[in-house]
């Protein structure tokens, strides 16, 4: 996620036309975005303590290069300073309302991209129906870790959601492919708020102990959306149009806004209001000039090599090059800009963020191998259909959304979460393991119980790493950080990605040529892993098999290092508390200030 809505199009736009409609979306928990909330519960008290706490606060705080305002110190853990519990319910429905939007509008395309290239003849802006919208998202996830940071969570939020209905619409009343096209990375900017402002909210109306399990919630919320997503948009596209792929987040959005707009409090007390040449300034305008191309300069490497062209073309080197370029350019920027950083130097030095940040990126690349291509395991070894493949597949789905609850109530439970991360991480890489061992004759039993044992791991870990923001970095670094998380986590599994379809093709190429020579890997490429017994002979097809399952194990590898290299992370963290957060440094949500509004 990051997340089908995320990372889809690189993928997709890497592997053969047939898998493009896979109605598995990518991991329905695994969305970096799903968590880093952070808060410090506060306490009522007289106005001459209220007075003192702030003044021992101001001596702290650098105002020239950190905070821009002066932020409330609480003393005690409570739950006064939260909303009411049904006005927290209110809230819970709005929020997951807005991600089950964001899940269905990345993964509901699946299955309605053949009817709308049938009506726009636009077969070739396939992947650019993807691919347009991770742009938007990857490209402005950093950005709005600022807006979050300086303006109300609540009209940013708001705002987002608007972005994304807009986007909506315009690609539901597309007259042509290119209007598609247009809509999608207008939805796709609303989206990437999205994201980081659910967890924002939770942070704000819930009590530390309690966000796991709303964490939890909203990764299942996300996992749901992706499952009944495809099988939404086929049956608008055979039933009714698909153009109702679009429109049918309209209503969706419509109770979102109502909910947080009537039942959201405005999350700032009484904010020190900077002019606006100064908001301008810590916007990091130069950071951001030198981050966007520098993103859409990888992913349209990512998305066009191996593909479109050979990665030895000038073109993809070049477009690495600028990517390079730009990523330094860009770093050595945010070293001069610190506290007014798009990506504040400190905190990607935390030690604790270091390794939230480290588990979900080789986490998240697991997971994104697995989910892209165990579905083309069973087109090509198996037979199935897409369709087919997906079903077969909800043992990994569904025990991701079962154990994403289980995960946030064990963590709440328990106080502690780091020690969930490493279980999944062992758990994880087990199941990665068992999965790299399937057959051409392997069993239903088999491919069950191994996606179980991998969906248990990434379940109870995968929504959890987002808790760091709550105990390991100040509140008024919760935004900046839910970002962070965000935009790593998005970017790895894109490059992850296409690591792995640069793996798959080679190996193909080399066991068909080994295996079966005479077959022809350009027609079997081609015609997609569906139709890999109309490609071959009935005296070819054992061998093409045998060659087409040891390709994929071999990309299956890439999962199951990634998934093992993942424990690092959380071995090296400190076991932090959700009981005593020593970091948080503001009150809850309404008191909370922002910089400007």
């Amino acid at each position: 996620m990051a997340d089908k809505t995320a990372s889809s199009a690189v993928g997709n736009a890497n592997i053969p036309s047939e898998v493009e409609t896979t109605t598995l979306p990518p991991s329905p928990l695994y969305n970096p975005a799903l968590g880093n909330a952070s808060n410090r519960e506060a306490r009522a008290q007289s106005p001459a303590q209220e007075q003192q706490v702030i003044e021992s606060a101001k001596k702290d705080v650098d105002f020239e290069k950190s905070d821009l305002v002066v932020e409330e110190v609480s003393v005690e853990e409570s739950e006064s300073g939260y909303p009411p519990f049904w006005k927290v319910v209110l809230l819970t429905i709005g929020i997951n309302f807005a991600l089950f939007l964001v899940a269905l509008d990345g993964s509901i395309l699946a299955t309605a991209i053949p009817a709308i290239t049938k009506e726009f003849n636009s077969f070739g802006d396939v992947a650019w129906y993807g691919s347009s919208y991770l742009f938007a998202v990857s490209a402005l996830q950093l950005l709005y870790g600022k807006l979050y940071t300086m303006y109300s969570v609540k009209w940013t939020f708001l705002v987002a959601v608007f972005i994304l209905e807009i986007g909506s619409l315009v690609a539901g009343v597309a007259p042509n492919s290119n209007t598609i096209i247009v809509g999608r990375t207008i939805s796709g900017a609303g989206a990437s708020g999205v994201y980081v402002g659910c967890i924002l909210i939770v942070a704000h109306t819930v009590s530390l102990r309690q966000r796991p399990i709303h964490v939890g919630i909203l990764a299942s919320t996300h996992g749901l959306a992706s499952v009944v997503g495809p099988i939404i948009g086929g049956a608008f596209s055979d039933h009714v149009t698909w153009r109702w792929c679009f429109y049918i987040n309209l209503p969706i959005g419509a109770v979102t806004l109502l909910f947080i707009f009537l039942f959201l409090p405005h999350l700032r007390p009484t904010p020190t209001r900077l002019p606006l040449k100064e908001q301008i300034k810590q916007f990091d305008l130069l950071g951001l000039f030198l981050l966007i191309p520098c993103i859409i300069s990888l992913l349209f490497a990512l998305q066009w090599g191996g593909s479109k062209y050979p990665w030895s073309n000038g073109r993809i080197i070049a477009l690495f090059v600028v990517f390079g370029v730009l990523a330094i350019l860009f770093w050595c920027v945010e070293l001069w800009q610190n506290e007014s950083a798009t990506v504040p130097p400190r905190i990607v030095k935390n030690k604790n963020m270091l390794g939230g940040i480290w588990y979900g990126v080789w986490l998240g690349a697991a997971v994104f191998v697995f989910t892209y291509y165990l579905p083309i395991w069973f087109q090509a070894i198996q037979g199935t259909s897409a369709t087919d493949s997906g079903v077969r597949t909800l043992p990994s789905v569904l025990g991701q959304v079962v154990f994403a609850l289980v995960g946030g109530a064990l963590a709440s439970a328990l106080g502690h979460f780091v020690p969930l991360l490493i279980v999944s991480s062992v758990l994880s890489a087990v199941g990665a393991g068992l999965l790299s061992t399937l057959k051409v004759d392997s069993n239903t039993g088999h491919w069950i119980g191994y996606q179980l044992v991998m969906a248990v791991g990434v379940g109870i870990g995968s929504q959890n790493v987002n808790l760091i923001g709550q105990v390991a970095v100040p509140f008024k670094d919760m935004a900046i950080a839910t970002s962070i998380l965000s935009f790593t986590g998005t970017l790895s599994s894109s490059i992850f990605l296409a690591v792995a379809q640069s793996v798959f093709q080679n190996q193909l190429i080399k066991h068909l040529a080994s295996k079966a020579p005479g077959v022809d890997a350009a027609i079997v490429f081609a015609q997609g892993p569906s139709a890999l017994r109309a490609s071959v002979t009935a005296e070819q097809l054992p061998a093409a098999l045998e060659a087409y399952n040891e390709a994929l194990i071999q990309t299956f590898y890439i999962g199951v290092a990634a998934a093992a290299l993942s424990i690092v992370g959380p071995v090296f963290m400190d076991w932090l508390s959700l009981k005593q957060p020593q970091q948080q440094k503001s009150p809850p949500s309404t008191s909370q200030a922002s910089t400007a509004d």
